[in-house]
């Protein structure tokens, strides 16, 4: 039976220190009973503490890890079904398909192309995480020895037979590669791989009551990182399957459910794999497998990962100080905006645009937009003359004039007193950015 708040209470130190990052130890407490923080993260419990809470504090699904090393991948150790309710842990997996069957330099070219494919949203940089070598054609091994050459992701090894299984892991089990996969024809052998090597291992059923059982009885073997396949492929039956697998780990606790799982994207073209992709990643695939490699396939996954892995509790946002746009100097014009990166990069993109050399004072704002942070008096004109005195501006340009957002033009007469600066009202909107410097930017400094 699971432990109530008060139970895991009695057993923590009760010094309501907030080193934890919860500021009571009965709040710390509560959140341990929902499965919504671990244990671990109490600097000062005991080893009594721990014995006596052992399995209550635990999340109700695994985090397993693929790989070794800066490359490795978590995925799991999801606690709640919706990210509204707590932020999702460990953002799903993106594996690149390559085909054993493929010739020697078409697999270095594939593997290579995957490993260096990254994009840089928003100023985050995101790349691919996982190579899944076939094995369609009995060459696993050999796959494996050139993978490990040219592969600075972890590895996946598909393959029914425990034969080529065994030949690759001899290869690259140092990796910690997935092992792909367990069934009920070969359960006992590829099993007794994943104990020999260490590696994780796939268990696959297209009946969940039988995916259940083989999760199981791989517990009672001893293997404790595991990653679940349902074996559905068509879309309505990956949602089904993917939903009853995350409920009943997370809302039921049941234990051999709570692992993550691995999707396959499907579809006769490019979008219908998208379409797959993006389900798969939403509903709530640990790993997505693709065939897929354009840039603009995997771009549109990228961002479907980013859009549901994000905390919904807080704003992307960039660090508070001076940036340069293109080459700017000494005279070159100075934009103010907030930290938030849709704002900011929105700015980047159209003074880039329009060729225009510019320096742009950052101001935090917690990742709010201008027009919000002026609401929640987060972009007010003392806090925007703080920024600008604190972030070395003025010892790169000679002259004291800023551009501020139209918006918020109602601030410029008390920035201009708070700040010592002259204060021009630039566009409203940041795609004006272009026009406003070409006709009317020098006019308006005229007169400084």
């Amino acid at each position: 039976m699971a432990l109530t708040a008060m139970d895991i209470y009695k057993q923590l130190p009760k010094t309501n220190c907030g080193d934890c990052g919860i500021p009571t130890c009965l709040a710390f407490a509560m959140k341990l009973a929902q499965g919504q923080a671990s244990l671990d993260e109490c600097p000062h419990v005991t080893e009594d503490a721990i014995a006596a809470l052992e399995g209550s504090s635990a999340p109700p699904m695994k985090t397993v890890t693929i790989g070794t090393g800066d490359k490795a991948l978590d995925i799991g150790g999801q606690t709640v079904l919706f990210r509204h309710e707590e932020t999702f842990r460990n953002p799903c997996g993106i594996a690149i398909q390559v085909n054993t069957s493929l010739s020697e330099e078409e697999m270095r070219e594939r593997i290579t192309t995957a490993c260096n494919t990254e994009f840089d949203r928003v100023g985050m940089i995101f790349d691919l995480d996982l190579i899944a070598l076939n094995d369609d054609d009995g060459s696993l091994p050999q796959a494996a020895q050139i993978a490990t050459e040219v592969s600075t992701l972890p590895l996946m090894l598909m393959s029914d037979d425990p034969e080529s299984m065994r030949g690759a892991l001899e290869v690259c089990s140092e990796g910690r590669p997935l092992i792909y996969a367990a069934g009920a024809d070969n359960f006992d052998e590829m099993t007794a791989l994943a104990k020999e090597f260490s590696c994780p291992l796939a268990i696959r059923s297209q009946n969940l009551d039988e995916l259940y059982e083989l999760s199981e009885k791989a517990g009672e073997a001893g293997l404790e990182d595991l990653v679940l396949d349902s074996g559905a492929r068509e879309l309505n039956a990956v949602l089904q399957n993917q939903t009853i697998v995350e409920r009943a780990a997370i809302n039921e606790k049941i234990k051999p459910m709570g692992f993550p799982t691995i999707g396959f994207v499907v579809g006769n073209n490019e979008v219908e794999k998208i379409i797959s992709a993006s389900e798969l990643i939403a509903k709530y695939a640990g790993i997505v497998v693709t065939d897929l490699l354009t840039r603009e396939a995997l771009l549109a996954m990228v961002t479907a990962r980013l859009n549901i892995y994000t905390d919904p509790q807080k704003p992307i946002q960039v660090e508070s100080g001076v940036y340069e746009i293109g080459e700017p100097d000494a005279t070159s014009p100075v934009l103010i905006t907030t930290n938030f990166s849709l704002t900011y990069y929105t700015v980047e993109a159209d003074t880039s645009a329009g060729n225009i050399d510019a320096w742009v004072v950052v101001v935090d704002t917690d990742g709010t937009s201008v027009l919000t942070a002026w609401a929640a008096e987060d972009f007010t004109p003392e806090i925007i003359a703080k920024t600008i005195k604190e972030c070395g501006i003025e010892e790169k340009v000679e002259h004291r004039i800023g551009v501020l957002p139209g918006g918020v033009a109602v601030l410029s007469g008390d920035l201009e007193q708070e700040s010592g600066w002259n204060i021009v009202v630039g566009p409203r909107e940041s795609s004006a950015i272009p026009t406003f410097f070409k006709t009317e930017y020098e006019q308006r400094i005229a007169g400084f």
